[in-house]
């Protein structure tokens, strides 16, 4: 089988990664293999063609390839909360919080994840023609085995973008190497009110593999849970599989992302976080349904381990 992530040398989709590269998947009785495949939208393309087994991405993201959640399940969640950061360059004196920094300026954001900072600066009160704001995917991005985080970090020290709206690993290479300033992490408190439920990090399947295989949608979601468990037991274990799959200078950093991730890692899919998630993709214009959508036409909901809130 085969599972897709849309950024690999990141934190983002660490969980099924390590559950690849830790033997968590074939412990529970799957035979799964790892690519990279770039933007999300393309991976859950992918998905609905059978071109790849499970993605690993941001759950509303699942709607660019089916739309009003018709034939794909999420299985589980490999962490809770919207999970980019915003980054602007250290030469404009941004602070932590003061949205104002984007007014006139460009921001890198890959296509899908983009929503989430354009919903957060709408709440804000910034109006994106008004304040000239320009939100585009960073040059580059789309080629072969790019891996946009790390892409994006360079082309803010290249001076290429003015800050990025990205993932952790984006974020700590250019605010140590100080390139950039940390103005935005929704999942430690930052952002309007109800933001860090946008969206979150996912395990999908199709409507077809639930239904026709639910003892393998199961044992996915048994995979990543072991895997969180294992990480939060050992934090460690991330450096050896960034050791891996990751340039030496990412690998370093990887141990420390992810023990700061730990109190997100819970596998639980909460039907308030669906209700959040539904509202945002609505306020997006990318579902078109009203609120009547239940939780079980969205979850696999007899994949799911420890119940839901």
């Amino acid at each position: 089988m085969k599972l897709v992530v849309p950024d690999l040398i990141s934190n983002s989709y660490f969980p099924a990664v390590a559950a690849c590269e830790l033997g968590y998947f074939s412990a529970a009785g799957l035979d799964v293999s790892l690519e990279l495949l770039f933007p999300v939208n393309e991976a859950y393309r992918a998905l609905r063609e059978g071109r790849v087994d499970f993605v690993g991405g941001s759950a509303h993201s699942a709607l660019a390839a089916f739309p009003e959640w018709a034939g794909v399940k999420l299985l589980c969640a490999q962490a809770q909360g919207m999970y980019w950061f915003l980054v602007m360059r250290t030469d404009l004196n941004a602070h932590r919080g003061d949205l104002s920094c984007v007014k006139g300026r460009s921001i890198g954001a890959a296509p899908w994840v983009e929503m989430g900072l354009r919903r957060i600066l709408s709440a804000s009160g910034i109006d994106l023609q008004r304040d000239e704001v320009r939100i585009a995917p960073v040059p580059g991005a789309n080629n072969a085995g790019v891996n946009f985080g790390v892409n994006a970090a360079k082309a803010l020290e290249e001076g290429r973008i003015d800050g990025f709206w990205a993932n952790g690993m984006a974020a700590e290479v250019a605010v140590r190497g100080g390139v950039g300033t940390l103005v935005l992490d929704v999942r430690r408190g930052d952002g309007p009110q109800g933001c860090f439920d946008y969206t979150f990090s996912s395990l999908a399947a199709t409507q077809r593999l639930v239904d026709e295989r639910p003892e393998i949608a199961a044992a996915a979601v048994r995979a990543i849970v072991a895997t969180q468990e294992a990480l939060k037991a050992e934090p460690e274990l991330a450096a050896k599989v960034g050791r891996k799959l990751f340039p030496a200078a990412q690998a370093e950093l990887i141990a420390e992302l992810i023990r700061r991730d730990l109190p997100f890692y819970d596998a639980r899919i909460r039907s308030t976080s669906v209700a959040a998630m539904n509202q945002f993709a609505r306020d997006m214009g990318v579902l078109q349904g009203n609120a009547s959508y239940k939780y079980e036409e969205i979850v696999a909901v007899h994949a799911q381990l420890g119940g839901t809130e």
